[in-house]
């Protein structure tokens, strides 16, 4: 076991295993473990000493973006007497589960990034919602189900489990319909690496034995069809990478935490109202109330480094503002007469052919770039906003313009770039003892481009090498009508072309049952996770093939009248791609006082999604109470290794 680990909060289970092939596949037994003895959390890096927790002497830190990872961070060290500004780029606080106002039907909503699932394994983030006394903000699911849409498998029904490996996949072959369709064969060697391979779970051997091969690469030879129908694909393409730009190494770390080596099942909690109100909000007031103070709406500009420590950053507020002329090439790829574009990804900038002025497509709601339509109006493909040709907002969520730059000079395909309102804003610059950078992969990016100074090469490397997963969407509708439906209120969908499950608000979230329960109505969301943007390059081509999948879903629909949709549409989900994982950053770094917190870090123990992202926020915040000698916060997880090392 590694030695990080404190084995005795860990079930005492035997090594010992015995193989027994029966009809449907396998059945497990393991000496000297109770059927009825639920396993204990791990304990990771428990401190053996006892030591002070909360500070005896000034220190600062700065923590850049506001989503759980670094609302976790900034959570932590203001609890232990930390002096933390939290800086976030968007409106709003929450990153991906963030949720803003939406104008729906003559009534105001909360709308969010897709329906999250909060599960019992979720350790840590549970504690939080412990110690901030918020649990009564979420209610169970208490089962959920899988649907397939080619009926060549009947539904499956999970539940809450007291069960860990091997009996929780008893369970599920005593439970499963589908259990004879499952397809494996422990006589064929394929099979058996398969059933080692998902059971024997070994952190660092499993990353070198399969990070360097696809998943749909893994599957595509004598591997157990049904297995991989039934929960490989489904569970795989909820991690929101798709299977033929996913590791088989990330899979099977993120099967063995939510599955193989998780004793609590797979039913879930969900939010009683929107998780920016049920779940950020209290955790950005338990900030506040010790003194952190958090600014959104900010630019950070600049991020100096002197001696190989990171000295300041500069940031502005309400805007993109750079008070420094800076050059950005032609962008090669859009076309058009009438308008020049320059820059690239998330930094593109419009310039009428012959004009002075350049307008800034990135939205300032959260970031996404905003793209031309038809109506000569700019219109975000995140989240909705609309901005003039001029760039003043037309349409929310976003709520200030689009910046605007002056021309300073031209040289061949090249422009030099001002801001247009500098006078207006002047920057701040703040200095800490550690800064914590936590934002998604395109703004850690983005930020690492501009640390002016000398740090460490390997660290910029690391960073520029980090991967986006496919875009994801989200639609949700709102109909005149309810319907029938037999499945759980949240449905994972298989097979679809771009469905991947569909949520049914109206019955899980107050201000959705409340609007249903005074008009008869009903609030349906469709997610897909991960989609292919050549099969659905535009807006209209989302909207039309969500709406033609929900028609098949639920057929009972066709007779209802849609009242309004809002579509959610974004692509900044890190991505967890084959031959990553041995250059994939962690939270410590080789800058002194420069750490790193996100869904994108390399974790030492397994997790996945919030938790990963939350996890990642609290040990970053354990490294520095860890260095100002501190008592570190426990952090938990499953058994970090699978029962069966064959």
């Amino acid at each position: 076991m590694n030695p990080l680990f404190n084995s005795s909060e860990s079930s005492n289970i035997s090594r010992r295993t015995l193989l027994k092939v029966f009809g449907v596949g396998a059945i497990f037994g393991i000496t000297g473990y109770s059927r009825f003895t639920k396993p204990k959390p791990t304990v990771f890096a428990r401190d053996t000493l006892k030591l002070p927790r909360l500070l005896s002497q000034q220190k600062s830190v700065v923590v850049i973006g506001g989503g759980l990872a670094g609302l976790a961070c900034a959570y932590e060290l203001s609890q232990r007497g930390f002096v933390v500004t939290l800086l976030e780029k968007s409106p709003q606080l929450g990153g991906k589960i963030a949720s803003w106002s939406v104008e729906a039907v003559g009534e105001t909503f909360r709308m969010e990034h897709g329906f999250h699932g909060f599960f019992p394994q979720y350790y840590n983030l549970n504690s939080l919602v412990k110690e901030l006394k918020i649990s009564d903000n979420f209610e169970s699911l208490n089962f959920y189900s899988v649907v397939y849409r080619d009926r060549q498998y009947k539904p499956e029904i999970f539940y809450p489990s007291n069960s860990a490996f091997p009996w929780n996949i008893l369970d599920l072959a005593i439970a499963s319909p589908n259990r004879f369709k499952w397809g494996i064969n422990l006589t064929k060697l394929k099979h058996l690496q398969v059933f080692q391979a998902i059971t024997g779970f070994q952190r660092e051997k499993n990353f070198q034995r399969f990070d360097n091969i696809s998943v749909a690469d893994w599957v595509r030879t004598e591997f157990p069809q049904g297995l991989y129908d039934l929960y490989f694909l489904p569970f795989a393409k909820s991690s929101l990478n798709a299977p033929d730009t996913m590791s088989v190494g990330e899979l099977m770390q993120f099967f063995h935490f939510y599955f193989f080596g998780n004793p609590e099942g797979l039913a879930f909690n969900g939010t009683k109202d929107d998780m920016g109100t049920s779940l950020v909000q209290p955790i950005a007031e338990a900030i506040k109330n010790q003194g952190g103070n958090i600014i959104t709406g900010t630019t950070v500009s600049e991020i100096s480094a002197t001696e190989g420590k990171i000295a300041a950053v500069k940031y502005y507020v309400g805007g993109n503002q750079n008070s420094v002329p800076f050059w950005v090439k032609r962008n090669s790829v859009v076309d058009d007469n009438q308008v020049e574009y320059f820059g690239a990804a998330d930094e593109v900038f419009a310039l009428p052919a012959g004009g002075k002025t350049a307008i800034s497509l990135t939205c300032t709601h959260q970031g996404c770039t905003v793209q031309m339509a038809a109506d000569g109006q700019f219109h975000c493909p995140c989240h909705g906003a609309v901005f003039s040709s001029d760039g003043k907002v037309v349409k929310g969520p976003a709520q200030q313009d689009l910046a605007k730059f002056q021309v300073v000079e031209r040289q061949d395909t090249e422009v030099q770039l001002i801001a247009a309102n500098k006078e207006s804003s002047s920057p701040e610059i703040i200095a800490a003892d550690y800064y914590v950078l936590a934002t998604d992969v395109p703004g850690v990016q983005q930020l690492l481009k501009r640390v002016n100074g000398n740090i460490d090469e390997k660290v910029r490397w690391q960073i520029a090498n980090l991967s986006i997963a496919d875009p994801f969407a989200v639609c949700r509708f709102w109909f005149d009508r309810d319907f029938a439906w037999q499945q759980s209120n949240f449905t994972s969908l298989s097979g679809y072309q771009l469905t991947d499950s569909i949520t049914l608000y109206h019955r899980i979230q107050e201000q959705f049952i409340d609007w249903a329960q005074r008009t008869g109505g009903s609030v349906v969301e469709l997610h897909a996770y991960c989609y292919k943007a050549k099969e659905f390059p535009t807006q209209e081509a989302l909207l039309t093939k969500f709406e033609e999948e929900l028609y098949e879903i639920v057929p009972e629909l066709q007779q209802a009248q849609i009242l309004h949709r809002e579509l959610v549409n974004q692509n900044n989900f890190s991505g967890y791609p084959p031959n990553s994982y041995a250059q994939r950053p962690e939270t410590t770094t080789n800058v002194a006082n420069l750490l790193f917190a996100g869904d994108w870090v390399k974790m030492p123990f397994p997790c996945g999604l919030m938790e990963r992202a939350v996890s990642s926020g609290l040990l970053a915040a354990n490294d520095i109470l860890h260095r100002e000698g501190l008592q570190r916060r426990s952090l938990l997880s499953v058994n970090p290794q699978g029962m069966l090392q064959i």
